[in-house]
Order: C-alpha cells, then structure tokens, then sequence
C-alpha cells in the first residue's frame, strides 16, 4: 500500500523539482487561483481567457478554411488557441473549443508567465521555457510552493520594458502579407514608446502600464504565505478594450465598466487649442457662414484608434444641432441598429477616407477600409490585398511648436443658414462598435454562426468613447476662456 502511494505521489509531481507544482498542473489556470483569486477572476472575464471560445473567432476559421481551401492552417489558433497548439490538442482544421481542456483554452496565465523568449515583432512569436517558473514584473520574485518564481523585464511596466512581449502578439500579417493589425507598431512611432529623460514625462507608457492598471496590494493573497504588500505591486488582469462577450461569460458587468472607465479620458472631442500653440482651433465651432467644425482628437492613447482589428471596428462622429426651444435643427452620424456606417445614407458617415488627415473634412467615420484584389470591400482579413486607413492619431512629439504636435482631425459639416442663424446647443460625442454587422450577416449565410450574435450585438448600444461635448451659444468664445474671440465651446 506504501509503494502504491509513493507511485501516485510521484505521478502528481511528474517533473517536479524542489516540491513544485508540476508543469502540467501549473499549465490549468484553476491552479493559480488558490494563490491568486483576484487576479483569477479578472483574467476569467477577460477577452484573453475568452479568446478561444469567442463564436466569432470559431466561426472565421470554419469559413477561413474553406475559403482557402484548407491553406489558412492553424493562423488563427496560433493567436486565439496557443496553449492547444503549444500541448498539441488542436488544429485549424478541426478546432472545437469544447473539446479543449482549462489548460488549453485561450490566453492563460501559463501562456504569459512562462515566457521564454520572443523572437519576432507579429503573429505571436512568442517561446515558452515549459519548466516551473513563472515570470512576471515583481522585483526580488520569491520562490513560492507553488512555482519557481523569477523576475522578467519584459513583464515590468517600466522604461526597460519594450513592450514586446504584449506587442508581439497584437500585430498581425496576414497570409498574403498585409500588416493589418498594427498596435505594437503604432505604439513605437508615438511619443508613448520614447525614453524621454524629463522625470515629469511619466515616458515610456507600455501596454502594461496602460492595460494592466496597477494599484498597491499583495499579488498572492493565500493567507499562508503571508506576502507583503507591494507599492503597485497588484495589476489589473481584465485588459478592457473595446470587445465584449456575446455569449453568457464571467464577469460581464465589470468588463462593461472596466471599457466606459478606460475609454472616458482617452480619446475625445478636444478642446480649443492652447495660447501660443501650434495647433488647430477645435473643439466644437460654428463659424460663418455655416461651417460645423468637431475637432476630434487622442489625449492618452499610445497607438492609433481604434487599433488591433481596426479593420472591424467601427467608430463615428454623432452630432446634433438644436435650437433654444430644443428641437433639432440638423443631425448626423444617427446610425440604426443592425446599419453598418458604409450602409448608411448618411455621406458623413458613408464617406472614403481624406487622402490628408490634416484638412478638415466631411468624413466622420474611423477605421480600416479594406479591399480584395478586384477593389470590392473585403469583410474577412484572408480576402484582404490592401486598405486605406482613417484613425485618430497617438501624440507624437512633447514641443507645441513642432510639426505633428496637432495630431487632432477635424470633421467638417456644411449647414443651411437657419441652421446656423438658429443653433442654441450642439451636441459631439463619438460612438463606437467592435465589430460590423456585415461581417456576421455573411457568417449566417455561410452558416458559420448563429444568428443570435448579431442580435446580441445589435441589442447592445453603441460605446461611447470619450464624453459628450457640448456647444452653446451663451458661452462660445467666451472671455477668458481658450475660446476667447473665437466661436468655438470654451471647453
């Protein structure tokens, strides 16, 4: 009976050393949460643990494969599923997330902190040790009972850290060579990524430092270890963005918060430029004879927006005049449930992209448009040969007087002289959503997805991006403002 239990002790440790965990039990995010609940629950709410069960990433790589006819391979999985392909569980061909084991579902906790090595700048280049340490951002790591625990600059939300672990997987080239998703690049040619020595620069900003908000606390919280409390030692594993599950998932309510929360301050309608500043007057104007100027701009966000699969994302201007009385004298950028913004008759919104960001123009709508090689719209990234993108630019330069300081786009609307003779408030706000309805609706064709997701997502309002900007004529220019002498909101 001894020997018997000696083989099963041995068998639960296989691989072990010094007593840890094996790599086979580290590898299962239920593991961690012993030690580490808050950081548990976060991440099992995440679009990173939700990455291989998302129905529109299953239903893109059915389709993907048949349109390629089986050439797309496991170009997804290696993104959305790279654990089951680390553990040899599944492949593109084949890929069913419910065949997956805890281990071997979406982006873990393994996946992250037992990074090796990255080898390259896209398409998840990322190496993994598979031994039982785990790395993360924590200065004089302490061996735990649990794991080998080793400090990783490229896990510290510091001005060592690159942001190339992050990075290298949320930039994509495509099979035919497109460099569509473009984060980690447009994070390297923004003031964001710079080594600035100013201490009140707060530069660089990571993806950590962004993502991953970092508050004081303890990072094992099992009341037998008895971890001290660290000074921003704690960070967030929610990664809020602008996706959402639409499927019954964890933590629903608090990733709806953790996107309005990040989202509140980071992009906007900017204001009207600083005294002695090489910028653009902005903010919302109204000036003679009837031209609406919305000035939009990024106050804190370290790439383009909206970034990642910008391709999908779908964001634009809504603005509305009215009068004293409250009605509504002119309106814009009002998209229906289930209306996609090419679909729309409204030309603000329906509009080809300016050829120069720099000059205000009548187009109100932000993201990738993409083409196939016979110059039709392409709505799934394998049909892609090129795009033209319009996205809110990432400051690049701290000096007011240098060019490319204004980083703002201004959208221009022509209206009717009542309009202009009668306007008492206007209203700017930006509006956003994750994916388009076109996309799903030639997913339910194809029979790849339920029609239920795009009636999720239909039901679901659009997400305001930054905060409403109003405009009245009582205080436009007014004295003492940045708007003074101007007909713009003191904002």
């Amino acid at each position: 009976m001894k020997y018997v239990l000696f083989l099963l002790a041995l068998a639960a440790c296989d691989g072990c050393d010094g007593g840890k965990y094996s790599v086979e039990r580290l590898q299962n995010p239920e593991t961690c949460k012993d030690c580490h609940p808050k950081h548990y629950d976060q991440w099992s709410g995440s679009m990173h643990a939700y990455a291989s069960d998302d129905p529109v990433f299953v239903a893109m790589n059915k389709r993907g494969q048949r349109d390629t006819n089986g050439e797309l391979g496991n170009f997804c999985l290696t993104c959305h599923a790279p654990m089951a392909l680390e553990l040899g569980l599944a492949d593109g061909a084949t890929f069913d997330p419910a065949a997956l084991p805890p281990e071997a579902r979406g982006i873990t906790c393994f996946f992250c902190h037992n990074v090796e090595q990255v080898t390259d700048d896209h398409n998840n280049p990322i190496k993994l040790a598979m031994d039982q340490t785990m790395r993360g951002g924590a200065k004089n790591a302490v061996d735990t009972p649990a794991h080998h625990s080793k400090y990783d600059a490229e896990l510290m939300a510091s001005k060592t850290n690159q942001s190339t672990m992050c990075g290298s997987c949320h930039d994509l080239v495509t099979p035919a060579g497109v460099h569509l998703e473009r984060s980690f690049k447009e994070w390297k040619e923004s003031i964001w990524a710079t080594n600035d020595p100013d201490p009140l620069a707060f530069l660089p900003q990571t993806c950590s430092n962004c993502h991953m908000f970092p508050t004081d606390g303890v990072i094992a919280d099992n009341p037998t270890l008895h971890v001290k409390s660290r000074t921003l030692g704690f960070h967030e594993h929610m990664w809020p963005a602008i996706d959402q599950a639409l499927t019954p998932f964890p933590q629903m309510t608090e990733q709806a918060a953790g996107i309005k929360r990040d989202l509140a301050d980071s992009i906007g309608i900017k204001g009207p430029k600083p005294r002695n500043s090489n910028e653009t007057p902005g903010g919302i104007c109204l000036d003679p004879p009837g031209l609406l100027n919305v000035r939009v701009d990024s106050f804190s966000v370290g790439h383009m927006f909206p970034s990642g699969a910008a391709q999908d994302r779908r964001m634009w201007v809504h603005v509305v005049v009215k009068d004293a009385g409250g009605t509504i004298l002119y309106e814009r950028g009002k998209l229906d449930p289930g209306v996609d913004p090419e679909q729309s008759t409204d030309l603000t919104l329906n509009c080809a992209p300016p050829t120069n960001p720099l000059i205000p123009s009548q187009c109100g709508s932000f993201y990738d448009r993409t083409y196939k090689s016979d110059g039709t719209q392409a709505h799934f990234f394998w049909e892609v040969d090129r795009y033209d993108s319009f996205l809110i630019r990432p400051a690049v330069t701290r000096d007011p007087n240098a060019v490319g300081y204004d980083h703002s786009t201004t959208v221009q609307y022509q209206v009717a002289p009542a309009v202009f003779s009668g306007a008492d408030r206007i209203e700017a706000e930006l509006l956003m959503r994750p994916l388009p309805f076109e996309m799903l609706h030639q997913l339910e064709q194809s029979g790849d997805i339920d029609p239920s997701i795009r009636t999720t997502l239909e039901a679901m309002p659009p997400i305001a991006v930054g905060r409403k900007s109003i405009w009245t004529k009582a205080t436009a220019g007014m004295v003492g403002s940045p708007a003074e002498n101007t007909n713009c909101n003191p904002e």
